[in-house]
């Protein structure tokens, strides 16, 4: 928990927030539900989050900032969202960890639930990597909850299940995808749904037999990509804002 209120984050991190708040509902990642934080650039104790509100809606006059109890700074009483302890527990266990998206993105939901497993299925969801973990409620909280991470515990839990991973599935309700920065938060959240859609179909048409990439591919395509992040952010920030910067 920071121990008092920072001073404002930059606006250029607002609008980057802002931009990634739209862009990932344009790509179908979000709908009217889902949500993406960034740590604060100045209080790595204090992370920025809009409020409860659909991710295509966001404005800069929406975000709040929050200490890492998830809990929201400066007396803002706006409704916050019920599962921001996903991103608060992942900030508290992972201090390299700069930016989170949390979304029920559609063609991923069935590796959560089936015995198949995520896996990249070309260079551009390399981060993947060779175990994307799925994390079970059940096994904290048993088979009663709504199946939301409403509370710290749920959310170290969620965080545990993730390790050093960069996406985690939750059975039955959706993934956590984790990164060092907004446009890498953004190309990996859009490309494990495209890499979802891509495997399935995949699957379909190879009778349950495809080639995946290695370990070694898979580490050579991400530190590649890596260096074209901001091809990809450039594109996609100027459909969701029309160039307003």
């Amino acid at each position: 928990m920071a121990d008092a209120t920072p001073g404002p984050a930059d606006p250029a991190l607002i609008e980057n927030l802002v931009a990634a708040n739209r862009i990932l509902s344009r790509e179908g990642v979000v709908d009217g539900f889902g949500h993406v934080s960034v740590r604060h650039d100045s209080a790595p104790g204090v992370f920025l989050l809009a409020r409860s509100m659909a991710p295509g809606l966001v404005t800069a006059a929406d975000i709040m900032m929050y200490g890492l109890d998830g809990e929201a700074l400066g007396d803002d009483r706006r409704t916050a969202y019920v599962e921001r302890y996903i991103h608060s527990e992942i900030y508290r266990a992972q201090p390299e960890v700069t930016a989170v998206v949390h979304s029920h993105s559609p063609a991923v939901i069935p590796f959560g639930v089936t015995s198949a497993k995520l896996r990249p299925i070309y260079h551009m969801s390399s981060f993947l990597g060779s175990d994307v973990p799925v994390f079970e409620i059940r096994d904290t909280h048993g088979d009663a909850t709504d199946m939301l991470i409403r509370s710290p515990a749920l959310g170290a839990a969620l965080a545990t299940s993730l390790g050093r991973a960069t996406v985690a599935l939750m059975r039955g309700h959706g993934n956590v995808v984790v990164g060092r920065s907004i446009p890498e938060v953004v190309f990996r959240a859009i490309y494990t749904e495209m890499n979802a859609r891509l495997q399935g179909d995949a699957l379909r048409l190879g009778d349950g037999r495809v080639t995946y990439l290695s370990d070694g591919e898979a580490a050579a395509s991400m530190a590649t990509n890596a260096g074209v992040l901001t091809r990809a952010w450039e594109l996609w920030k100027e459909a969701a804002l029309g160039g307003a910067s």
